[in-house]
């Protein structure tokens, strides 16, 4: 299965913008799915899970209220709204089968990264 992600781009604080992360080679309906972010500098970060239900997600607090994750069949969404300029980084889209919430270093499966910039 591979990941690809889109819809990042720039736009100014108080923008929306809509990530997608497409599936490929494979069917995800059994893998928990999540989105993380990596700044410049920075570590990569946790930003929201979905479990492979759908059923249940989780956020970090900074994006709680803000942002909101869904999936359907082969897609998932990161719906973000009142964007921030802290809310810049390469957001990553990924894959885990094993549902390892916050942890990045169970998800097995990674997309590529598309750049979020917000100015202020």
């Amino acid at each position: 299965v591979q990941l690809v992600e889109s819809g990042g781009g720039s736009v100014q604080t108080g923008g929306s913008l809509r990530l997608s992360c497409e599936a490929s080679g494979g069917t995800i309906g059994t893998y928990d799915m999540a989105w993380f972010r990596q700044a410049s500098g920075k570590d990569r970060e946790f930003v929201a899970t979905v479990s492979w239900s759908g059923g249940r997600t989780d956020y970090r607090d900074s994006v709680k209220g803000r942002f909101i994750i869904s999936r359907d069949k082969n897609m998932v969404y990161l719906q973000m709204n009142s964007l921030k300029p802290e809310d810049t980084a390469v957001y990553y889209c990924a894959a885990s089968i094993l549902g390892s919430g916050r942890n990045s270093d169970a998800y097995e499966l990674w997309g590529q990264g598309t750049q979020v910039t917000v100015s202020s």
